[in-house]
């Protein structure tokens, strides 16, 4: 079980590193497009287009490492008074309603992304890969949760982590 563990949070590491890597093109086509329509007098066309599925990647790509970070910002002023069988039931509660959520987003993620046909308005780019892209983030964010799930267990049973 531990193989399985590493193995989706060392793909998730690689897939956030892929989508932070859709930065640079987005910095590159930014920078451009200021030069060219403040100096030149002639922006980039699509530029709006381009960032917005460029961050498309960028977030999602990064939800499911994020969750394995607990980069998540954690509301903790009346957890932390709680004892710990409670602060665990507590994370035990909230990855069940997340598993749930993500499960929801996955499989209608999936569900729109096989019906879609859509291109964007100026540069055609087909809406498809995008769409899939929520389900396979919701996926793998489903996993983490997964794994959040059964640390927390682990913790209340008293095996731990």
């Amino acid at each position: 079980m531990l193989r399985i563990k590493k193995s989706i949070q060392k793909a998730n590491r690689l897939i956030a590193g892929i989508g932070a890597c859709s930065l640079i093109p987005l910095m590159i086509l930014t920078t451009l497009d200021v030069i060219g329509r403040d100096v030149l007098n002639y922006p980039v066309p699509g530029t709006v287009e381009l960032s917005q599925y460029l961050l498309v990647v960028f977030v999602l790509m990064g939800l499911a490492y994020t969750q394995q970070a607990k980069g998540h910002v954690p509301v903790s002023v009346l957890t932390s008074r709680l004892s710990l069988s409670r602060q665990l039931i507590l994370k035990i509660s909230s990855s069940l309603f997340g598993l749930f959520i993500f499960s929801l987003l996955t499989w209608q993620g999936w569900e729109i992304a096989m019906e879609e046909r859509t291109v964007s308005d100026l540069l055609r780019i087909p809406q498809f890969p995008f769409r899939i892209l929520v389900a396979v983030a919701a996926f793998l964010t489903f996993l983490e949760l997964l794994i959040d799930l059964g640390d927390a267990i682990g913790k209340l049973v008293g095996r731990g982590s």
